[in-house]
C-alpha cells in the first residue's frame, strides 16, 4: 500500500501539518476546506454561508480533479456548520453543485470553525 499526497495550487495550501488530500488503493481523502481563496489568501463571503459554500466546493473540486476524481465520484462528505441555521443556505448550494449525485453526509454544529468561517466540507471519493 502507497500513500500519495495531493497537492493543487488552484485550492489553498494546508494551513497545518497536513496534506489537501491523500490518496490510497484509488481512494481519495480529501481534508477539510473553508472558504480561503487560493489566489489571495483571504476568506470569500465574509459572513454570507452561501457565498462561503460555493467557494469551500471549488476549492474541493480542485483538490479531487488533482487527485484524477471529481465531485461525481465523491462518496462520502461532511459539512461542519458554524451556525445549523444556515443548513438551508449551505444545502442549496451544495445540492446544486453535486446535481443529481448524492454522496453520503453527514452534517453538524461545531463550535468553532477555523478562521472563524461558516463553512467547512471533506470529503471521501473513488480516483478514477
Amino acid at each position: 500500500m502507497s500513500i500519495e499526497s495531493i497537492h493543487t495550487d488552484a485550492a489553498p495550501r494546508a494551513v497545518g501539518p497536513y496534506s489537501q488530500a491523500v490518496q490510497v488503493d484509488g481512494w481519495v481523502f480529501c481534508s477539510g476546506q473553508i472558504a480561503l481563496d487560493p489566489a489571495t489568501g483571504t476568506i470569500v463571503g465574509e459572513g454570507d454561508a452561501a457565498a462561503q459554500t460555493e467557494r469551500v466546493l471549488a476549492n474541493l473540486e480542485s483538490v479531487l480533479e488533482a487527485a484524477g476524481a471529481s465531485l461525481a465520484t465523491v462518496v462520502k462528505t461532511t459539512v461542519f456548520l458554524a451556525d445549523l441555521a444556515d443548513f438551508a443556505a449551505v444545502n442549496e448550494v451544495y445540492e446544486r453543485r453535486f446535481g443529481a449525485h448524492r454522496p453520503a453526509r453527514a452534517t453538524v454544529q461545531a463550535a468553532r470553525l477555523p478562521l472563524s468561517v461558516k463553512v467547512e466540507i471533506d470529503a471521501v471519493a473513488r480516483a478514477g
